[in-house]
């Protein structure tokens, strides 16, 4: 089975969240037989696939950037010949370009949606393209919510209901950590602090957690870079360490050696928070913020970590006070956390419930006259 991918950006360009989501589910439908390809942008385009891992990248030139969203002349070629030649077409929600590439040279094939997100901040643009991104999501064959949470409040996914089921973000299992650099940053940073891992953008909720920082006077770590850093350093707060970014074994000794994980995103633009499921991975609580997302799905209120409400820096002052000051419950929290990351966010199970679903919209489309101009439900 040939599967396309298709996302504004991907590797070796950009490797932050939805990348991350399809790298998984590239890496782990490959050991149950799936071939994946992913299309994207790219300012300085390769001009041959690029092996990444064990599936296959292409790359077209991006010509415009608006709006948080990409634009390519080149691509609508592409698509075309690349969709011809797989079984299954998987788009990654939003991004509005997919839509019309969809209905340029998709339609005749079986088709997937991860619904990542709704759309948040463009709110000018999106009342234009709110009939053609409704039609969009009316045509793929299946859509996919990432938690049942988002499904739940997202007014966007209560149209389609349906023709939705939910398939949480899954992650392979954790490498070894080398417990040399785990020494490392206990001797740079303490033997206890907080940690935050993610692209330092506006709506992580980091002045809220700095400022939170600033109340308590607790150690706190930040890995990451983006377009709020400078804002950040400039607090020169004596407990605050950014760090930058940092290599992936590093950040699994970080995620090792800290006392507890925070993530205090502010709005729905994060849906789900994979850095909170690397965190559970690792067994450590989290503190994390009610959102209406996937983030409480992951994190669960008094039993793996604490949720606080959004733009709070005395709650969240208060929720990192109490997981100090009580390392006993601390403790509690990150073993629940390891036992529901094993439960519900691993990648062989994200992995098996999509080559399941993959080969149900082949099949619908077989057993069904003509191309779906609407989609179906799938059970």
């Amino acid at each position: 089975m040939k599967v396309l991918h298709l996302f504004k950006t991907y590797l070796p360009d950009s490797f932050t969240g939805i990348e991350r989501v399809i790298w998984e589910i590239a890496e782990s439908t490959y050991r149950l037989g799936v071939e994946s390809h992913v299309l994207a942008l790219s300012k300085r385009p390769h001009r041959a696939p690029l092996a990444v891992a064990n599936h296959t990248v292409h790359q077209v030139r991006q010509d415009l950037h608006v709006a948080s969203t990409g634009l390519s002349r080149s691509a609508f070629a592409r698509f075309a010949a690349l969709a011809a030649n797989v079984d299954v077409i998987h788009y990654h929600f939003p991004w509005p370009m997919a839509d019309a590439l969809h209905f340029r040279a998709g339609r005749g094939k079986p088709t997937v949606l991860t619904y990542h997100s709704d759309i948040v901040r463009q709110r000018l643009l999106l009342r234009f393209y709110r009939p053609v991104k409704h039609r969009f999501l009316g045509a793929v064959d299946h859509i996919v919510a990432t938690s049942p949470n988002y499904l739940a409040t997202s007014p966007v996914l209560a149209r389609f209901r349906n023709k939705t089921s939910v398939i949480p973000i899954g992650l392979a299992s954790a490498p070894a950590v080398d417990p040399e650099r785990v020494a490392a940053w206990r001797q740079r940073l303490g033997e206890r602090f907080f940690l935050f891992v993610g692209v330092l953008r506006y709506y992580k909720g980091l002045p809220v957690l700095v400022e939170a920082a600033r109340r308590t006077g607790l150690p706190l770590a930040v890995v990451g870079e983006g377009p709020l850093r400078r804002d950040l350093e400039r607090a020169g707060l004596p407990n605050v360490t950014m760090l930058g970014k940092v290599d992936e074994q590093d950040k699994f000794a970080l995620l090792s050696a800290c006392t507890a994980f925070v993530f205090p995103s502010s709005i729905r633009t994060e849906a789900f928070g994979v850095a909170l499921a690397e965190a559970a991975r690792a067994g450590k609580p989290m503190i994390s913020c009610e959102i209406g997302t996937g983030t409480s799905y992951v994190n669960r209120h008094e039993e793996t970590g604490l949720v606080v409400p959004p733009d709070d820096p005395g709650a969240l002052g208060l929720a990192m006070q109490r997981l100090w000051n009580d390392p006993e419950l601390s403790n509690r929290m990150g073993r629940a956390a390891a036992v529901r990351f094993n439960a519900l966010f691993r990648a062989e199970d994200m992995a098996m419930a999509y080559a399941d679903l993959y080969a149900r919209v082949m099949e619908r489309r077989r057993t069904v006259a003509g191309p779906s101009a609407t989609g179906f439900a799938i059970p």
